[in-house]
Protein backbone atom coordinates (compact mmCIF):
# COMPACT_ATOMS: atom_id res chain seq x y z
CA UNK A 1 0.00 0.00 0.00
CA UNK A 2 1.55 2.99 -0.67
CA UNK A 3 0.17 6.73 -1.56
CA UNK A 4 -2.60 7.00 1.11
CA UNK A 5 -2.80 10.89 2.29
CA UNK A 6 -4.94 11.91 5.27
CA UNK A 7 -4.63 15.00 5.52
CA UNK A 8 -5.84 16.01 9.25
CA UNK A 9 -5.05 13.78 12.79
CA UNK A 10 -4.40 14.87 16.17
CA UNK A 11 -2.03 14.20 17.70
CA UNK A 12 -3.21 15.75 20.91
CA UNK A 13 0.43 15.25 22.42
CA UNK A 14 1.78 18.79 23.56
CA UNK A 15 5.40 19.26 25.15
CA UNK A 16 3.83 18.42 28.36
CA UNK A 17 3.94 14.39 27.46
CA UNK A 18 0.05 13.82 27.29
CA UNK A 19 -0.92 10.66 24.72
CA UNK A 20 -1.27 11.31 21.97
CA UNK A 21 -5.32 10.09 20.36
CA UNK A 22 -6.27 9.00 17.31
CA UNK A 23 -9.30 10.37 15.09
CA UNK A 24 -12.52 9.88 17.26
CA UNK A 25 -15.36 8.83 15.58
CA UNK A 26 -19.02 9.76 17.34
CA UNK A 27 -21.35 6.92 16.17
CA UNK A 28 -23.49 4.43 18.24
CA UNK A 29 -21.95 1.31 18.75
CA UNK A 30 -22.77 -2.01 20.77
CA UNK A 31 -20.17 -3.20 23.08
CA UNK A 32 -19.99 -6.53 24.19
CA UNK A 33 -16.16 -7.08 26.32
CA UNK A 34 -14.40 -10.61 24.53
CA UNK A 35 -11.72 -11.97 24.11
CA UNK A 36 -8.94 -10.58 21.28
CA UNK A 37 -8.79 -12.53 18.00
CA UNK A 38 -6.10 -15.34 17.14
CA UNK A 39 -3.53 -14.34 14.48
CA UNK A 40 -5.35 -16.79 12.08
CA UNK A 41 -8.19 -15.81 12.40
CA UNK A 42 -7.51 -12.13 12.22
CA UNK A 43 -5.61 -12.82 9.16
CA UNK A 44 -8.72 -14.72 6.92
CA UNK A 45 -10.53 -11.82 8.14
CA UNK A 46 -9.00 -9.10 6.37
CA UNK A 47 -7.79 -11.85 3.47
CA UNK A 48 -11.69 -12.57 3.15
CA UNK A 49 -12.91 -8.95 3.67
CA UNK A 50 -10.81 -7.59 0.83
CA UNK A 51 -11.81 -10.15 -1.79
CA UNK A 52 -15.39 -9.62 -1.19
CA UNK A 53 -14.90 -6.34 -1.07
CA UNK A 54 -12.82 -5.85 -4.51
CA UNK A 55 -15.59 -8.57 -5.89
CA UNK A 56 -17.98 -6.19 -5.54
CA UNK A 57 -19.80 -7.37 -2.43
CA UNK A 58 -20.86 -4.22 -0.34
CA UNK A 59 -19.42 -4.23 3.22
CA UNK A 60 -22.90 -5.64 5.30
CA UNK A 61 -23.19 -8.67 3.15
CA UNK A 62 -19.41 -9.13 3.20
CA UNK A 63 -19.73 -9.65 7.11
CA UNK A 64 -22.48 -11.76 7.02
CA UNK A 65 -21.08 -13.90 4.54
CA UNK A 66 -17.76 -14.22 6.58
CA UNK A 67 -20.27 -14.47 9.53
CA UNK A 68 -21.91 -17.49 8.36
CA UNK A 69 -18.69 -19.54 7.48
CA UNK A 70 -17.76 -18.99 11.33
CA UNK A 71 -18.02 -22.62 12.84
CA UNK A 72 -16.72 -21.16 16.38
CA UNK A 73 -19.83 -19.34 18.57
CA UNK A 74 -17.51 -16.65 19.63
CA UNK A 75 -16.09 -15.49 16.79
CA UNK A 76 -19.90 -15.31 14.98
CA UNK A 77 -20.56 -13.02 17.99
CA UNK A 78 -17.55 -10.93 17.34
CA UNK A 79 -18.44 -10.36 13.70
CA UNK A 80 -22.58 -10.27 14.19
CA UNK A 81 -22.33 -7.32 16.77
CA UNK A 82 -19.24 -5.50 13.70
CA UNK A 83 -22.20 -5.94 11.51
CA UNK A 84 -25.20 -4.44 14.17
CA UNK A 85 -22.82 -1.24 14.45
CA UNK A 86 -22.61 -0.71 10.83
CA UNK A 87 -25.85 -0.83 10.50
CA UNK A 88 -26.45 1.37 13.62
CA UNK A 89 -23.96 4.10 11.26
CA UNK A 90 -20.86 3.34 12.79
CA UNK A 91 -17.75 3.32 10.11
CA UNK A 92 -16.08 -0.16 9.76
CA UNK A 93 -12.97 0.99 12.13
CA UNK A 94 -15.46 2.13 14.76
CA UNK A 95 -16.80 -0.75 14.53
CA UNK A 96 -13.96 -3.32 14.87
CA UNK A 97 -12.80 -0.84 17.51
CA UNK A 98 -15.94 -0.64 19.80
CA UNK A 99 -15.99 -5.12 19.79
CA UNK A 100 -12.72 -5.14 21.74
CA UNK A 101 -11.02 -7.68 20.09
CA UNK A 102 -8.84 -5.26 17.26
CA UNK A 103 -6.26 -2.97 18.34
CA UNK A 104 -5.64 0.76 17.81
CA UNK A 105 -3.14 0.08 15.43
CA UNK A 106 -6.02 -2.12 13.16
CA UNK A 107 -9.14 0.25 13.48
CA UNK A 108 -6.46 3.61 12.39
CA UNK A 109 -5.21 1.73 9.25
CA UNK A 110 -8.88 0.84 8.45
CA UNK A 111 -10.06 4.48 9.18
CA UNK A 112 -6.92 5.83 6.93
CA UNK A 113 -8.58 3.28 4.14
CA UNK A 114 -11.92 4.81 4.91
CA UNK A 115 -11.18 8.90 4.65
CA UNK A 116 -8.91 7.55 0.90
CA UNK A 117 -11.17 5.13 -0.52
CA UNK A 118 -8.78 2.54 -1.02
CA UNK A 119 -9.94 0.15 2.04
CA UNK A 120 -9.07 -2.93 0.27
CA UNK A 121 -5.49 -2.12 -0.07
CA UNK A 122 -5.14 -1.26 3.76
CA UNK A 123 -7.27 -4.76 4.34
CA UNK A 124 -4.88 -6.79 1.99
CA UNK A 125 -1.64 -5.02 3.81
CA UNK A 126 -2.94 -5.61 7.25
CA UNK A 127 -3.21 -9.11 6.13
CA UNK A 128 -0.40 -9.64 5.21
CA UNK A 129 1.00 -8.03 8.06
CA UNK A 130 -0.73 -10.82 10.60
CA UNK A 131 0.38 -13.74 7.78
CA UNK A 132 4.17 -13.12 8.50
CA UNK A 133 3.95 -12.63 12.16
CA UNK A 134 2.15 -15.72 11.68
CA UNK A 135 4.61 -17.59 9.45
CA UNK A 136 7.37 -16.42 12.17
CA UNK A 137 6.01 -17.50 14.90
CA UNK A 138 5.31 -21.24 13.38
CA UNK A 139 9.20 -21.00 12.43
CA UNK A 140 10.12 -20.22 15.58
CA UNK A 141 7.43 -23.16 16.75
CA UNK A 142 8.82 -25.56 14.68
CA UNK A 143 12.31 -24.61 15.17
CA UNK A 144 11.83 -25.47 19.04
CA UNK A 145 9.40 -28.31 19.27
CA UNK A 146 11.27 -31.17 18.13
CA UNK A 147 14.72 -30.39 20.17
CA UNK A 148 11.97 -29.44 23.39
CA UNK A 149 10.41 -33.10 22.98
CA UNK A 150 13.54 -34.84 22.61
CA UNK A 151 15.21 -32.66 25.85
CA UNK A 152 11.91 -33.90 27.35
CA UNK A 153 12.07 -37.46 26.55
CA UNK A 154 15.51 -37.10 27.89
CA UNK A 155 15.10 -36.07 30.96
CA UNK A 156 12.43 -38.60 31.29
CA UNK A 157 14.80 -41.51 30.40
CA UNK A 158 17.79 -40.35 32.73
CA UNK A 159 15.21 -40.02 35.53
CA UNK A 160 14.18 -43.73 34.80
CA UNK A 161 17.56 -44.87 34.79
CA UNK A 162 18.42 -43.05 38.22
CA UNK A 163 14.99 -43.92 40.13
CA UNK A 164 14.60 -47.39 39.02
CA UNK A 165 17.77 -48.88 37.37
CA UNK A 166 20.36 -47.08 39.38
CA UNK A 167 18.58 -48.77 42.72
CA UNK A 168 18.15 -51.89 41.34
CA UNK A 169 22.16 -51.79 40.69
CA UNK A 170 22.58 -50.91 44.22
CA UNK A 171 20.94 -53.33 45.92
CA UNK A 172 22.50 -56.15 44.16
CA UNK A 173 26.26 -54.50 44.47
CA UNK A 174 25.17 -54.31 48.50
CA UNK A 175 24.93 -57.84 48.50
CA UNK A 176 28.74 -58.24 46.88
CA UNK A 177 29.65 -55.91 49.46
CA UNK A 178 33.43 -54.60 49.07
CA UNK A 179 34.79 -50.89 47.55
CA UNK A 180 32.79 -49.73 44.68
CA UNK A 181 34.77 -47.87 41.97
CA UNK A 182 34.07 -44.33 42.34
CA UNK A 183 31.79 -43.36 39.31
CA UNK A 184 29.22 -46.06 40.33
CA UNK A 185 29.49 -44.57 44.18
CA UNK A 186 28.98 -41.07 42.48
CA UNK A 187 25.90 -42.16 40.06
CA UNK A 188 24.60 -44.03 43.02
CA UNK A 189 24.48 -40.97 45.36
CA UNK A 190 23.49 -38.98 43.18
CA UNK A 191 20.16 -41.30 42.30
CA UNK A 192 18.97 -41.07 46.04
CA UNK A 193 19.46 -37.15 45.72
CA UNK A 194 16.76 -37.25 43.28
CA UNK A 195 14.88 -39.83 44.63
CA UNK A 196 15.02 -38.11 48.16
CA UNK A 197 14.35 -34.80 46.61
CA UNK A 198 11.79 -35.24 43.38
CA UNK A 199 8.77 -34.10 45.00
CA UNK A 200 9.76 -31.19 46.58
CA UNK A 201 11.63 -30.26 43.02
CA UNK A 202 8.64 -31.18 41.04
CA UNK A 203 5.66 -29.37 42.89
CA UNK A 204 8.61 -26.29 43.23
CA UNK A 205 8.70 -26.33 39.20
CA UNK A 206 5.08 -26.86 38.86
CA UNK A 207 4.41 -23.41 41.49
CA UNK A 208 6.98 -21.85 39.74
CA UNK A 209 5.33 -22.27 35.95
CA UNK A 210 1.69 -21.20 37.60
CA UNK A 211 3.00 -18.24 39.18
CA UNK A 212 4.85 -17.09 36.08
CA UNK A 213 1.70 -17.99 34.15
CA UNK A 214 -0.77 -15.59 36.19
CA UNK A 215 2.16 -12.85 36.32
CA UNK A 216 3.38 -13.03 32.10
CA UNK A 217 1.84 -9.69 31.87
CA UNK A 218 2.96 -7.94 34.54
CA UNK A 219 5.76 -5.14 34.17
CA UNK A 220 8.35 -6.79 36.14
CA UNK A 221 7.68 -10.17 35.14
CA UNK A 222 7.75 -9.23 31.41
CA UNK A 223 10.81 -6.84 31.99
CA UNK A 224 13.05 -9.46 33.55
CA UNK A 225 12.02 -12.65 31.54
CA UNK A 226 12.26 -10.60 28.35
CA UNK A 227 16.06 -9.82 29.63
CA UNK A 228 16.78 -13.30 30.50
CA UNK A 229 15.85 -14.30 27.20
CA UNK A 230 17.38 -11.39 24.91
CA UNK A 231 20.34 -13.14 26.67
CA UNK A 232 19.92 -16.62 25.51
CA UNK A 233 22.47 -17.70 22.38
CA UNK A 234 20.60 -17.60 19.42
CA UNK A 235 16.92 -17.79 21.48
CA UNK A 236 17.69 -14.76 21.88
CA UNK A 237 18.99 -12.75 18.57
CA UNK A 238 15.83 -14.81 17.15
CA UNK A 239 13.39 -13.41 19.81
CA UNK A 240 14.66 -9.78 18.97
CA UNK A 241 14.90 -10.81 14.95
CA UNK A 242 10.72 -12.03 15.45
CA UNK A 243 9.98 -8.47 16.86
CA UNK A 244 12.01 -6.00 15.27
CA UNK A 245 10.71 -7.49 11.74
CA UNK A 246 6.91 -6.95 13.05
CA UNK A 247 7.84 -3.37 13.98
CA UNK A 248 9.41 -2.66 10.93
CA UNK A 249 6.52 -4.05 8.98
CA UNK A 250 3.84 -2.01 10.68
CA UNK A 251 5.48 1.07 10.40
CA UNK A 252 6.37 0.52 6.77
CA UNK A 253 2.43 0.48 6.95
CA UNK A 254 1.35 3.10 8.51
CA UNK A 255 4.35 5.76 6.97
CA UNK A 256 3.28 4.79 3.74
CA UNK A 257 0.07 5.92 4.49
CA UNK A 258 1.33 8.76 5.73
CA UNK A 259 0.73 8.90 9.25
CA UNK A 260 2.56 11.31 11.28
CA UNK A 261 5.78 10.02 12.34
CA UNK A 262 5.03 10.38 16.44
CA UNK A 263 1.55 8.56 15.81
CA UNK A 264 2.93 5.78 13.45
CA UNK A 265 4.96 5.32 16.89
CA UNK A 266 2.53 4.91 19.28
CA UNK A 267 0.19 2.78 16.75
CA UNK A 268 3.22 0.14 16.59
CA UNK A 269 4.42 0.05 20.01
CA UNK A 270 0.71 -1.51 20.56
CA UNK A 271 1.12 -4.03 18.31
CA UNK A 272 4.79 -4.98 19.68
CA UNK A 273 3.97 -7.30 22.77
CA UNK A 274 7.63 -6.89 23.74
CA UNK A 275 9.05 -5.30 26.63
CA UNK A 276 12.40 -3.73 25.28
CA UNK A 277 11.04 -2.57 22.76
CA UNK A 278 7.84 -0.91 24.11
CA UNK A 279 9.75 1.14 27.06
CA UNK A 280 11.90 2.13 24.36
CA UNK A 281 9.22 3.21 22.40
CA UNK A 282 7.90 5.43 24.96
CA UNK A 283 10.97 7.33 25.13
CA UNK A 284 11.30 7.65 21.56
CA UNK A 285 7.80 9.55 21.08
CA UNK A 286 8.78 11.58 23.94
CA UNK A 287 12.41 12.30 21.91
CA UNK A 288 10.16 13.13 18.86
CA UNK A 289 7.93 15.32 19.96
CA UNK A 290 11.33 17.67 21.26
CA UNK A 291 12.53 17.36 17.68
CA UNK A 292 14.92 14.49 18.04
CA UNK A 293 15.54 12.49 14.57
CA UNK A 294 13.82 8.75 14.78
CA UNK A 295 17.31 7.59 14.00
CA UNK A 296 18.71 9.48 17.01
CA UNK A 297 16.15 8.40 19.68
CA UNK A 298 16.45 4.68 18.48
CA UNK A 299 20.15 5.23 18.61
CA UNK A 300 20.15 5.03 22.44
CA UNK A 301 18.85 1.43 23.01
CA UNK A 302 21.14 -1.53 22.39
CA UNK A 303 18.27 -3.95 21.01
CA UNK A 304 17.92 -1.78 17.51
CA UNK A 305 21.10 -3.03 15.75
CA UNK A 306 23.42 -0.94 13.57
CA UNK A 307 22.28 -1.91 10.33
CA UNK A 308 18.32 -0.99 11.24
CA UNK A 309 19.76 2.29 12.68
CA UNK A 310 21.51 2.63 9.20
CA UNK A 311 18.49 2.16 7.33
CA UNK A 312 16.37 4.21 9.12
CA UNK A 313 18.83 7.55 8.55
CA UNK A 314 18.93 7.10 5.35
CA UNK A 315 15.22 6.97 4.85
CA UNK A 316 14.86 10.37 7.13
CA UNK A 317 18.06 11.86 4.49
CA UNK A 318 15.27 10.83 1.67
CA UNK A 319 12.25 11.19 3.13
CA UNK A 320 11.43 7.23 2.13
CA UNK A 321 10.95 5.90 5.78
CA UNK A 322 8.04 3.41 3.97
CA UNK A 323 10.40 1.61 1.89
CA UNK A 324 13.38 1.70 4.11
CA UNK A 325 10.81 -0.62 7.44
CA UNK A 326 10.27 -2.29 4.18
CA UNK A 327 13.08 -3.62 3.48
CA UNK A 328 14.41 -4.25 6.79
CA UNK A 329 11.49 -5.99 7.60
CA UNK A 330 11.97 -8.12 4.65
CA UNK A 331 15.75 -8.86 5.64
CA UNK A 332 14.46 -9.87 9.12
CA UNK A 333 11.81 -12.28 8.11
CA UNK A 334 15.00 -14.36 5.90
CA UNK A 335 17.43 -13.50 8.85
CA UNK A 336 14.70 -15.49 10.86
CA UNK A 337 14.47 -18.41 8.49
CA UNK A 338 18.24 -18.78 8.85
CA UNK A 339 18.35 -18.60 12.31
CA UNK A 340 16.00 -20.87 12.96
CA UNK A 341 17.36 -23.43 10.21
CA UNK A 342 20.65 -23.38 12.29
CA UNK A 343 18.99 -23.55 15.71
CA UNK A 344 17.30 -27.07 14.41
CA UNK A 345 20.70 -28.32 12.56
CA UNK A 346 22.60 -26.94 16.10
CA UNK A 347 20.46 -28.14 19.00
CA UNK A 348 19.31 -31.85 17.51
CA UNK A 349 23.01 -33.37 17.07
CA UNK A 350 24.13 -31.80 20.39
CA UNK A 351 20.95 -32.79 22.60
CA UNK A 352 21.72 -36.53 21.02
CA UNK A 353 25.09 -36.33 21.94
CA UNK A 354 24.17 -34.83 25.72
CA UNK A 355 21.93 -38.07 26.12
CA UNK A 356 23.98 -39.96 24.91
CA UNK A 357 26.66 -39.33 27.22
CA UNK A 358 24.35 -39.50 30.52
CA UNK A 359 23.02 -42.84 29.71
CA UNK A 360 26.90 -43.79 28.93
CA UNK A 361 28.10 -42.84 32.02
CA UNK A 362 25.26 -44.50 33.88
CA UNK A 363 25.87 -47.97 32.14
CA UNK A 364 29.08 -47.86 32.54
CA UNK A 365 29.69 -47.05 36.45
CA UNK A 366 26.82 -49.86 36.71
CA UNK A 367 29.00 -52.63 34.93
CA UNK A 368 32.19 -51.24 36.40
CA UNK A 369 31.85 -53.08 39.61
CA UNK A 370 30.70 -56.33 37.77
CA UNK A 371 33.50 -55.84 35.15
CA UNK A 372 35.80 -56.08 38.30
CA UNK A 373 33.90 -59.05 40.46
CA UNK A 374 34.20 -61.10 36.99
CA UNK A 375 38.47 -60.11 37.02
CA UNK A 376 38.60 -61.02 40.58
CA UNK A 377 36.74 -64.53 39.71
CA UNK A 378 38.60 -64.66 36.78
Amino acid sequence: MSGLNLKEYKIGKNRKGAEAKPISIDSPVIRTPKAALKLKEKESFYSELQVLLLAGIDLKAALELIEGQQKNSKLRLVFREIKENLINGSSLSAALKASGCFSAYESFSIEIGEESGKLPDVLIDIAKFYNRSLKQRRQIIQALSYPVIVIIASIAAVGFMLNVIVPMFADIFKQFGGQLPGPTQFVISVSKLIQGSFLPVFFSILFVSIYSYFSRKKAWFRKYSSNFLSKVPIIGNLINLTYLARLCSALGLLTSSKVPLIQAVQLARQMVDYYPIETSLRQVEEDILFGKTLYESLAAYSIYNSRMLSFIRIGEEANKLDHFFYKLSIQFSEEIEHETSLLSSIMEPAIIIVLGLFVGIILISMYLPLFNLSSHIG
